[in-house]
């Protein structure tokens, strides 16, 4: 239309379809949006355009005079024919819910511009959609314009029966919700960080398609994405910091095999351990002793029978093969001069199966509970005797290990150290005598003895102590 003057004497009207997909891809590319990108990469009527090419023909005729100089040339690479749906009542009704009459079902799709080409016929009817309706393409989507129509308040809101699986949930979900319910309670807040960072040592997963140069790698641990929220915090003038996260860490296997995953648990404390109040409350800050104790409660849930032991300047956890699947110590951190101290613990989601929670009614028999001294070698750890008492003892009516004591000083023989333990013993069903509890604490000894080279402490030995 650009071209005609006053002067123009013949015209070559032209219509075409414009494919939506080119015209965004070529929008994008160009960086150009134009009133015509807007509206034909939308979708237009992809069947009237011999229709709109004849009305255009009557009114250029009606307004300006002329005539035809031809009949047109239709070059659609296509059959020009609307697409057909064959929509089936009884899958519409099953979809629905309620069960429409057909009559009402054409009354619908005639308000969309549809033709009902077909009455039902072998369950099912033919559908001629509009032109200008490109998301029409399946049954499913008749369906849809039914309801909209129909009115989705006039739908009955019935519940599906409920019905429970059969596949429990996996061993370290349930470990990561007890942790999670736990953390909670003790008053953490779940983080979720990025599980890529900087390279964490030689173990560490590079990936080929980074977010940026100092994210190149997942993360090996959970704490240093912790550190860096909490002096987030710091910048922002926030002192009291209580954080958590259940996430997933990656490590170099061995050559040819896929990046070790774990699932582990970490949190991070610092600040005040309540909050200020007017009474003067609230002034005392999270310490070590703090650290230890949610240690201990997060291990306990995150991986049944954990013993947590002292090493170094730390709290560690062992499994049962040796390997420290959790530590709690104090972390360093770029920390402005009036934060406090901060401290942290990370452990690993035990994926092991969990038995079932047994509830026991209250003991009616009373128990008989026994002192028992030990010579420990330096090397040798409380949870290594525990371990063996509770293995030999679960024959002996066994029922509680508590660690009384440990002394490490004068009068022991070197390289030992005095283990005070306390033992309960109970039957279920009778009051244990004397004679049954000296018969088990002998067994136990020599089983020790056997299995660990320990014995008793002599009665010459100083008592245990602080």
């Amino acid at each position: 239309s650009t071209e005609v003057s006053p002067a123009s004497r013949d015209i070559l009207l032209e219509g075409a379809y414009w494919d939506p997909a080119s015209i965004r891809r070529t929008r994008r590319a160009l960086a150009l949006s134009t009133e015509a990108s807007y509206r034909f990469e939308r979708g237009i009527d992809r069947w009237g355009g011999a229709d709109a090419m004849r009305r255009c023909i009557e009114i250029v005729l009606a307004t300006a005079g002329g005539e035809l100089a031809g009949a047109p040339l239709d070059l659609w690479p296509v059959p020009n024919n609307p697409p057909r749906i064959f929509l089936r009542p009884a899958r519409a009704a099953q979809v629905l819910g309620v069960e429409l009459p057909w009559h009402v079902i054409e009354q619908y799709l005639v308000a969309i511009g549809a033709t009902v080409v077909s009455k039902p016929e072998d369950g099912r009817m033919a559908v001629d959609v509009p032109g200008w309706r490109p998301d029409l393409v399946e049954e499913i989507d008749l369906v849809e314009e039914i309801a909209r129509l129909h009115g989705y308040e006039n739908f009955p809101s019935d519940l599906r029966r409920f019905r429970v699986g059969s596949l429990p949930d996996a061993s370290s979900e349930r470990a990561a919700a007890a942790v999670r319910r736990g953390l909670v309670e003790q008053g953490h807040f779940e983080v979720s960080t990025l599980p890529m960072g900087p390279a964490d040592g030689k173990t560490s997963v590079h990936l080929l398609n980074p977010l940026s140069a100092s994210d190149g790698y997942l993360r090996r641990r959970l704490l240093p994405g912790l550190v860096r929220l909490v002096e987030a915090n710091w910048a922002n003038q926030v002192a009291d910091v209580r954080l958590f996260e259940i996430g997933s860490t990656f490590e170099l296997g061995q050559p040819g095999e896929r990046p070790r995953e774990e699932r582990r648990v970490a949190a991070v404390l610092t600040g005040r351990r309540e909050p200020e109040h007017w009474s003067g409350t609230g002034e005392a800050h999270f310490d070590l002793w703090d650290l230890k104790g949610r240690f201990e409660a997060a291990a306990a849930l995150a991986i049944p029978g954990a013993a947590v032991q002292v090493e170094r300047n730390s709290w560690v956890v062992r499994d049962s093969q040796g390997r420290t699947v959790g530590e709690a110590a104090p972390l360093a951190a770029d920390a402005p001069p009036w934060a406090a101290p901060l401290f942290g613990f990370e452990l690993v989601l035990d994926p092991s199966p969990r038995s079932a929670t047994r509830f026991r009614p209250l003991p009616s028999t009373p128990s008989s509970q026994r002192a028992l001294a030990l010579l420990l070698p330096h090397g040798t750890s409380a949870g290594q005797v525990e371990a063996v008492l509770r293995r030999v003892g679960g024959e002996l009516l066994l029922e509680r290990i508590e660690v009384e004591s440990d002394y490490r000083g004068a009068g022991l023989p070197p390289g030992m150290r005095s283990v005070a333990f306390r033992l309960t013993f109970r039957a279920p069903d009778r009051t244990l005598r004397d004679a049954e509890v000296d018969v088990a604490e002998t067994r136990l000894l020599a089983a020790l003895h056997s299995e660990l080279g320990i014995q008793r402490r002599d009665a010459g030995t100083p008592p245990t102590g602080e």
